[in-house]
């Protein structure tokens, strides 16, 4: 199908990940699930020829695919184990989402963006991953009806970790997100959530989009 990406070759592929290693990603469990995660299929039109590159890349709705390597970070930093209940806060083009599901047992993705939402649903099946639970609302707010979740994920900037995700989180969960008051000042921080408050730790600076409240007009 023109377009559609056919996967790296193998040089291709050596490069993406040694550019991951070389950028920290040393995780053999989270390396095995990048590799097995073709980012061509999630980056599409101009550039889509660009998908293996460690670089973020425009999507649909104003938004962006990550750099890999800060997918990599954020993953090894999640600690993900398979009897894992994930939530992912910003699905975006679903990458991301993808990764997790091959290493969780199964993750809820959410997105404010109904066309988003609708991409990455219909990708995920037409790649055949069942594990993946994917809704359109308010990824401020988590999702109630499912907590509370052994791992969160958020894809978006707070100014502080959101109190209803905090809530949703098992005692002995982690969370990661990224903490910042603009777009240009944002640090990654991993929250583990202890029998009696949290412990909070700084991982990397970063800059990703805002994460805002309420659902965005479908387009």
């Amino acid at each position: 199908m023109t377009g559609q990406s056919q996967g790296p070759g193998p040089e291709v592929l050596m490069q993406f990940l040694f550019a991951l290693r070389s950028r920290g990603v040393t995780d053999k469990a989270v390396l095995t699930a990048m590799e097995a995660v073709d980012r061509g299929r999630f980056v599409k039109g101009i550039f889509a020829e660009r998908a293996y590159e460690d670089l973020p890349l425009p999507i649909a709705c104003g938004q962006t695919i990550s750099q890999p390597s800060v997918v990599g970070l954020m993953t090894q930093a999640l600690q993900v184990t398979p009897r894992d209940k994930v939530l992912e806060v910003g699905t975006g083009s679903g990458y991301q989402a993808a990764i997790l599901a091959r290493l969780a047992r199964r993750v809820y993705t959410v997105d404010r963006f109904p066309q988003l939402a609708r991409a990455a649903q219909a990708l995920f099946a037409e790649l055949g991953v069942p594990n993946i639970i994917t809704m359109t609302a308010d990824g401020s707010c988590g999702l109630p009806d499912q907590a509370p979740f052994d791992r969160i994920l958020v894809t978006a900037a707070a100014e502080d970790p959101p109190p209803q995700l905090l809530a949703q989180l098992k005692p002995g969960g982690i969370m990661i997100l990224p903490v910042g008051q603009s777009d240009t000042v944002q640090t990654l921080i991993r929250v583990h959530k202890l029998d009696h408050g949290y412990e909070y730790e700084e991982i990397r600076p970063v800059r990703f989009v805002p994460l805002l409240e309420g659902l965005a007009k479908d387009g």
